[in-house]
């Protein structure tokens, strides 16, 4: 048996306990599984400092000398081990606040010692508290001399022994009983010739131990490199079988496109919705399945695209629907569609959970007969009821907050070929990302605004402003405009000193009174249909300031609101502050979001605000905001499991990424069953461990 695929507690160190510990926290079951939790840090032992060049700012250092002094202190629960430890240059005091016993039989005062810690300053005077002890013999210190591996650790396992060093130690024993003939090659020799990687035997063992930070720097570039690799080779597969998938073939560009092209276009389509429009006629008329993500900012114009991709699909006898991931969003599009296409002598229907009774067993007749060309609605439209005479187009808006197995449901949903697909976002996502998260799909970006749109004004205000801002906030009122007011929490927080929303709430009616101002508040603990009157409030300008947390953030559409105010703005994610600044600057009138935070700021903060004045870009955000956060936390990626990563970065390793990319477009098209000699690692790998890189986010 393959020693990677021994049981974890077998191996010297582990036993059962510790094993069922690694299984529950960090999901390692096998000595594999162990080898490929790399270290996510490194402490650099190759280097001795001395005790007079340390100071507080000094960090973790490695230093070597006697043990003097050895003695417990105080009593019971505050019972702590002191020590004193002395090089050539200076003397420092060591502290252990618990193990005491242990220790004290453990360490031996006059020895010589090496040992790690981080300089701790207290009241001026400077130690190290639970410092790594080795006794100083000439193999120790060789063996020291390294780049230590730091692993990703829980709290549970640093009590259970598993704290960092006795990882190591484990680690080091695993490696001791791997053969060459356990890690196989997974990468093709020219490859790794081509880019001078190590071989994969070479990579594994010293992305734990490495000698040097120029092995450390290969082996990381070999491992992220194969990761991304077989990543993009997955994606590209899928990617190509889809691309085999009949669809309806929609050939003429007929009288109801041009008609609306030529008559009822509000205003002058931008270059950037034109591109659009042609990639996805060239889809239409190819036969097969067209699965395209179309990216847009907020206010870019996706939704007069998606209309005309629909009006495309009624011209070739087909029905359409648009499916929005919450009623009010859902009700927006149905409202400006239905006005779009006033006099066209078309049929928009509109459904949700809320339309019951007569009204819908109406609706879904006319479905069924082709009465309805359009269909808007929320994730209802996925009901067995739900029966189209012949759907051609599905087209969802905010795809990120539909299940795969609810988009799956939309396939079922046409016949003989399944309905084209056009999926709409409104979260701007970098270039790497789409790679890695829609690979497998085709992407449009709409990277221009419509003319006379003016851009947000984005303006920073600490608390001392405060007084201003709400002068500000009564001008605009004054002038027939409305605000939002924008909180991250929703009730009082111990660990949080935030000012939250009911605290807000109240300090707003005092400043703003009844009955000359109305407020509406919105949050995500209410019931949806409270939430709903609030907004449609809001929507109808009854009310004139509208307090809510972040659930506003997508889709809302009220072209009088002018004034975005966003406060403790620190709490928020930069894709968050992007798309809250969105739901204003949705009218003629000149728009303005402030951000409230309080002065300190953390040097992330600080560059989430700056970024946010100084461009209203989505993408140039969502670049900033994958360098500060990495991508997990990118709004509307967290549930795609495709982005945890072992080693790679996708916020650093774009460049990796696109090559991985090139070369794996190579090989599927030169040798799509990897049937050649040279290719045979890469089947041997996939058929292996495909099973496990099939998680990946599907689109439909």
């Amino acid at each position: 048996m393959n020693t990677l695929e021994t049981d974890i507690s077998f191996l010297k160190g582990v036993g059962p306990k510790r094993a069922e510990l690694l299984n529950k926290e960090l999901g390692i079951f096998t000595c594999g599984d162990l080898l490929q939790q790399y270290p996510h840090r490194y402490i650099d032992k190759t280097q001795f400092h001395k005790v007079s060049t340390l100071h507080q700012e000094s960090g973790e250092v490695q230093l070597r000398g006697i043990l003097r002094r050895l003695l417990p202190v105080g009593e019971g629960r505050k019972k702590r081990l002191t020590g004193r430890f002395r090089d050539d240059t200076g003397a420092i005091d060591l502290v252990w606040f618990s193990g005491v016993n242990f220790l004290q039989k453990q360490l031996e005062v006059g020895k010589e010692y090496v040992i790690y810690g981080r300089v701790n300053a207290f009241r001026d005077k400077l130690s190290l508290p639970h410092p790594e002890m080795e006794l100083a013999n000439p193999d120790k210190i060789k063996e020291a001399a390294s780049f230590a591996p730091v692993y990703p650790s829980t709290e549970k396992l640093n009590t259970k022994g598993l704290d960092a060093r006795n990882r190591r130690r484990i680690m080091a024993a695993l490696l001791e009983k791997i053969k060459p003939e356990d890690i196989s090659e997974n990468l093709p020799a020219y490859i790794v010739k081509k880019f001078k990687f190590p071989s994969r035997y070479e990579a594994m063992r010293a992305i734990h131990f490495p000698k040097s930070e120029e092995q450390l720097q290969q082996v990381r570039n070999r491992l992220k490199f194969e990761e991304l690799f077989f990543l993009q080779l997955r994606l590209l597969q899928i990617r190509r079988r889809r691309d085999a998938i009949k669809g309806f073939n929609f050939e003429q560009v007929g009288d109801q496109f041009m008609h609306f092209f030529n008559h009822k276009l509000p205003f002058q389509l931008t270059g950037a919705q034109k591109r659009v429009l042609r990639e996805i006629r060239r889809d239409l008329g190819k036969g097969i399945q067209m699965n395209r993500l179309l990216q847009g900012d907020v206010g870019s114009g996706k939704t007069i695209v998606g209309l005309m991709s629909m009006l495309l699909a009624i011209d070739n006898g087909f029905q359409a629907c648009l499916m929005a991931p919450t009623e009010i969003l859902a009700q927006q599009h149905y409202k400006s569609i239905s006005e779009y296409l006033e006099g066209m002598n078309l049929n928009v229907g509109f459904l949700s959970g809320s339309v019951k009774g007569k009204k819908r067993k109406v609706l879904l007749e006319a479905l069924k007969n082709g009465e309805i060309n359009i269909l808007i609605g929320t994730h209802a439209l996925l009901e067995p009821p739900v029966v189209f005479q012949n759907l051609g187009l599905a087209i969802t808006d905010e795809q990120h907050r539909f299940g795969v197995a609810q988009r799956a449901k939309l396939w079922k949903k046409s016949n003989p070929y399944p309905p084209h697909v056009l999926v709409m976002t409104a979260t701007p996502i970098p270039r790497t990302l789409a790679m890695t998260l829609y690979g497998d799909l085709d992407v449009s970006v709409i990277d221009e605004l419509p003319p006379g749109r003016k851009a947000i004004q984005t303006l920073h205000k600490t608390e001392n402003n405060r007084l201003r801002v709400i002068g500000f906030m009564r001008q605009e009122i004054a002038k027939g405009r409305q605000v939002y007011v924008v909180f991250p929490l929703i009730e009082e927080s111990e660990t949080l000193d935030l000012q939250n929303l009911e605290d807000g709430y109240e300090s707003l009616h005092r400043e703003f009174p009844r009955p000359d101002y109305q407020i509406s508040v919105v949050h995500g603990r209410m019931k949806s249909a409270d939430k709903d009157f609030e907004m449609q409030r809001f929507v109808e300008g009854k009310t004139q300031i509208m307090v809510a947390t972040t659930v506003i953030e997508v889709g809302v559409n009220v072209p009088n609101a002018s004034v975005m105010v966003i406060e403790n703005t620190e709490r928020f994610g930069l894709s968050q502050l992007h798309q809250l600044r969105g739901r204003v600057g949705r009218g003629a009138e000149q728009s303005f979001c402030i951000l409230m935070s309080s002065f300190k700021l953390s040097k992330e903060g600080k560059e989430r605000i700056q970024t946010m004045v100084r461009t209203n870009n989505g993408f140039d955000i969502a670049e900033a905001d994958l360098r500060l956060r990495g991508p997990g936390n990118i709004e509307g990626t967290q549930q795609s499991g495709i982005l945890n990563f072992r080693i790679a970065d996708l916020a650093q390793d774009g460049q990796i990424l696109q090559t991985a990319r090139e070369i794996a477009a190579r090989i599927l098209d030169d040798d799509p069953k990897f049937e050649r000699p040279e290719h045979h690692p890469v089947k041997w790998y996939l058929d292996k461990h495909g099973k496990k890189l099939r998680g990946w986010s599907r689109i439909s």
